[in-house]
């Protein structure tokens, strides 16, 4: 994604502050329904943002039906008239401005994740009854893609050098654990020296102040928000800190605020084993094999036999040792165990990528099989190879996407402190969740509180369980591969005002995968209206059945920034699923 080149036009606009600062809100407790709501927005917090001048936002047309602007907030908001960094917006106005309700916020993920493209590319994914009704507002938070981005080296060719053990899905040898570590340590410290000060106030509570203050910006009493994946920590973060601000919050793909938090009755447990991501994906994966087996051979290529135990034999002659494929335009490359199983993550994040899974299993077996012909290895290697070109990512001079999820993970976090105890903490989590377990314990390493001692003290630690003046809508699904079902569950019940719609989808996120999911979130955001307690939806796309007709135009596989290239789609366009990135930088055979 490219939003720096997109907001290139509207680099120049600036913004003014104008106005006097708001007098921060009392304290008091407020009656709603003939409730009692006894948490507000604290005498602290109220300080911190509402002493902040209303940015004026100087709007400027970047995009075919879309505004840009950059404000320059407070880097720390207990000093509003020292430094700043710059923030960038993009909106995209109300269909009809009669009848607009306000903003909707998204954030698409990450953390890290620009959101600025995401937004141009709403009409492609979200309802029209909310492109007809709502403003789409989005920001890249602090130190991300358009805005004031984090920078913890002097040079690509200073990043690559200290990349370079970081340059798999996750390490599994030896070798490749104590290059990731050597890689992790030089991360960290580069990003807690060279990385400041923006590395050290980029935590989420400094997004959810930043949105805050943005809000009033664009004229609404109470904000009306959308976050998907890691957008879901914001989304709390957001509602514990300003419950009395709150008119919509809806948040899917959801992450337990409380894990990802860490410290207190986690004690020194490592992120993942408190999140526990890898379950969900183990999860997914069996319940496809699993089906794989119902359905029999005429549909799945693993079947007959335990297409569980075929995927297991073909892991065990992986982790034996890598096959190599020659991709077009560049070369032979190894295809090991590591790259197979981020492949596979990646695929589950689309909820029509089982036959690919199976499929691809099934060649690394021909193509590992002693008795199999060369005839049959050399198909099979050439199936792979046209398959996996299409996975690769372009290189580009500077990429920072790492050093953006590591400035909001490691600095929001309660980290371990020795990075040394990742490899025992990743074999642990793969024996928990097999497979899944040490590629996402291994995210978190460059975090080592030891290596990463940057720190942000105005982070917010909760509680995370206070009563919002209007309820949150908490969307979880079954078979997110990503954000694990379980956090859905467990933050509507510590979220006192909150409905928990479940579905049982397919894929990272569940907006866009059912009418059922889509029309609830819709008539929430509209109306703020709950689904029935207890709703469970069911995804159009199910492993090995036929897929809808629509999915064909409805499945977006394309950036954010491509789509928003396109002409805008008609009013009644089948839609696509939101561009939901992973919140990892997942590696593949051409590197991160």
């Amino acid at each position: 994604m490219s939003p720096v080149r997109t907001l290139a036009a509207a680099a120049t606009a600036g913004v003014l502050l104008a106005g006097m600062a708001v007098a921060p809100a009392a304290a008091a407790p407020i009656s709603i329904g003939g409730a009692t709501v006894s948490h507000r927005t604290s005498i602290k917090e109220s300080l911190r943002v509402d002493r902040v001048p209303t940015p004026r936002m100087n709007w400027a047309e970047c995009d075919e039906g879309a505004e840009c602007a950059t404000v320059d907030l407070p880097l720390d908001y207990d000093d509003p008239k020292g430094p700043t960094t710059q923030v960038a917006v993009v909106r995209v106005k109300a269909r009809d401005q009669k009848r607009k309700i306000g903003s909707l916020f998204i954030n698409p993920g990450g953390p890290g994740v620009p959101a600025i493209d995401t937004v141009l590319a709403s009409p492609y994914f979200l309802s029209d009854v909310l492109l007809e009704r709502f403003d789409i507002v989005g920001m890249d938070p602090r130190g991300v893609g358009a805005s004031n981005p984090i920078r913890c080296f002097r040079s690509a060719g200073e990043q690559a050098r200290a990349y370079e053990g970081l340059n798999v899905a996750f390490p599994y040898t030896e070798a490749e654990e104590k290059a990731y570590l050597a890689s992790s340590i030089a991360v960290g410290k580069a990003c807690s020296t060279t990385g400041k000060p923006i590395s050290g106030a980029m935590s989420t509570a400094q997004v959810a102040r930043d949105m805050e203050v943005l809000r009033r910006a664009v004229g609404d009493k109470k904000l009306t928000y959308l976050g998907y994946s890691y957008g879901s920590i914001l989304g709390q973060y957001y509602a514990n800190m300003f419950p009395d601000r709150v008119r919509a919050v809806a948040i899917d793909g959801v992450l337990d605020a409380t894990a990802w938090l860490g410290g207190g009755k986690y004690g020194d447990l490592d992120q993942e084993s408190r999140m526990r991501s890898a379950q969900g994906a183990h999860k997914a994966l069996s319940e496809i094999l699993k089906r794989c087996k119902t359905v029999g051979p005429d549909v799945c290529p693993l079947a007959p036999g335990d297409p569980a135990a075929k995927f297991e034999l073909a892991m065990q002659r992986l982790k034996a040792g890598p096959v190599v494929i020659d991709l077009p335009y560049l070369g032979p490359r190894p295809f090991t165990y590591t790259s197979f199983i981020g492949y596979v993550l990646r695929l589950m994040y689309y909820p029509w990528n089982d036959f690919d899974i199976v499929w691809l299993t099934a060649e690394v077996l021909r193509l590992t099989d002693p008795m199999a012909s060369e005839a049959d290895r050399e198909q099979a290697r050439a199936a792979l190879a046209q398959r996996l070109a299409r996975a690769n990512i372009d290189d580009i001079p500077y990429d920072n996407m790492m050093e953006a999820f590591l400035g909001v993970d490691c600095t929001d976090a309660n980290h371990p402190k020795d990075v040394a105890s990742w490899p025992a903490r990743a074999a642990r989590a793969d024996k928990r969740d097999r497979y899944f377990g040490r590629l996402w314990t291994w995210t978190s390493a460059p975090c080592a509180r030891g290596s990463w001692t940057v720190r942000d003290e105005d982070r917010f630690t909760g509680p995370f369980n206070r009563r919002t003046a209007n309820p949150v809508l908490v969307v979880g699904n079954y078979w997110d591969p990503s954000t694990n079902y379980n956090g859905a569950v467990s933050t509507s019940k510590l979220l006192p005002n909150s409905r928990l719609l479940s579905s049982d989808s397919w894929g990272h996120t569940a907006y866009g995968t059912s009418a059922c999911v889509t029309d609830a979130m819709d008539a929430y955001l509209l109306r703020v209206t709950l689904p029935r307690k207890g709703t469970v939806c069911k995804g159009d796309i199910q492993p090995f059945q036929e897929v809808p007709e629509f999915a064909a135009t409805t499945r977006a596989q394309v950036s954010g920034s491509d789509m928003a290239a396109q002409s805008a789609p008609r009013r009644g366009t089948p839609k696509q699923l939101p561009p939901v990135v992973a919140p990892l930088p997942v590696a593949t055979l051409s590197g991160r």
